[in-house]
């Protein structure tokens, strides 16, 4: 009898200890910061709301750290192009962690680094496109396009991010 009732708490004890090891490497991944779909919603149609307000006609994409589309949104008679400049925009943000003006004015300044504009071919470096950031880590990007000028296209998505309680660079 004493081994039967050693083996049903052996049991539970082996698998206990056993376990021991994943739960302790478990806790002990990297977390890492993400931007979800509610607040890349937000951060869209305030945006938009901020554009059609001025009576610009555009389209506004947020994609996230990596680079893929969360939102993208469209006006009702924006131009056809304006898709994938916005989206365009809101990659190099993401991907380049900076304002797509500011780089496009840097490149301006520094031909020698032109060859940057090509380094990734879903990259739109023209005015309009801000990086996302939360209490300073890089979440992903917003583009707008479609506007009659850059500085146009940055206050709204300027709009978007302020609208999260992301940091305005």
């Amino acid at each position: 009898m004493t081994s039967f009732r050693f083996s049903r708490l052996a049991s539970p004890l082996a698998v206990a200890v056993a376990l021991l090891p994943l739960s302790a490497f478990a806790a002990s991944l990297p977390t890492m910061p993400y931007l979800p779909l509610e607040m890349a919603q937000q951060a869209a149609n305030a945006a938009m709301t901020h554009c059609l307000g001025e009576g610009e006609r555009v389209s506004v994409a947020v994609v996230e750290r990596g680079g893929a589309t969360k939102v993208l949104i469209k006006a009702d008679g924006s131009g056809p192009h304006t898709v994938n400049s916005s989206t365009g925009k809101a990659f190099a943000a993401a991907s380049l962690g900076r304002e797509t003006q500011a780089f496009a004015e840097f490149l301006k300044e520094h031909r020698e680094f032109d060859g940057l504009r090509d380094m990734d071919a879903r990259m739109v470096i023209l005015g309009g496109g801000l990086p996302i950031r939360i209490e300073g880590a890089l979440i992903g990007g917003i583009g707008v396009g479609g506007a009659p000028s850059a500085a146009i296209d940055e206050a709204c998505a300027r709009a978007g991010v302020e609208a999260i309680g992301g940091e305005s660079p």
